[in-house]
């Protein structure tokens, strides 16, 4: 087999993500979560208070963790 593509699905995100969070994505298709798999990309996200995966709060940083329950998080309008 010369070539296989391999996509790692996951559980759609649920909360409105966090005004911070930033991705590659966003940048590409203007949106955080896009719907099709091809533009989803890695996933790396990166939360723009920090420049970095690890948010204020020293935690990491994704589109699934970045939610109410952390003290940094800050809703879009």
């Amino acid at each position: 087999m010369a070539f296989e593509r391999t996509r790692i699905y996951s559980e759609p995100v649920t909360e409105t993500p966090c005004i911070h969070l930033r991705s590659k994505a966003m940048y590409v298709t203007g949106v955080q979560t896009p719907k099709h798999p091809d533009e989803a990309g890695g996933h790396y996200c990166w939360c723009n208070m920090t420049q970095h995966t690890i948010g204020p709060d020293r935690k990491d940083v994704d589109a699934r963790r970045c939610g109410p329950e952390r003290d940094c998080y800050r809703q879009s309008h």
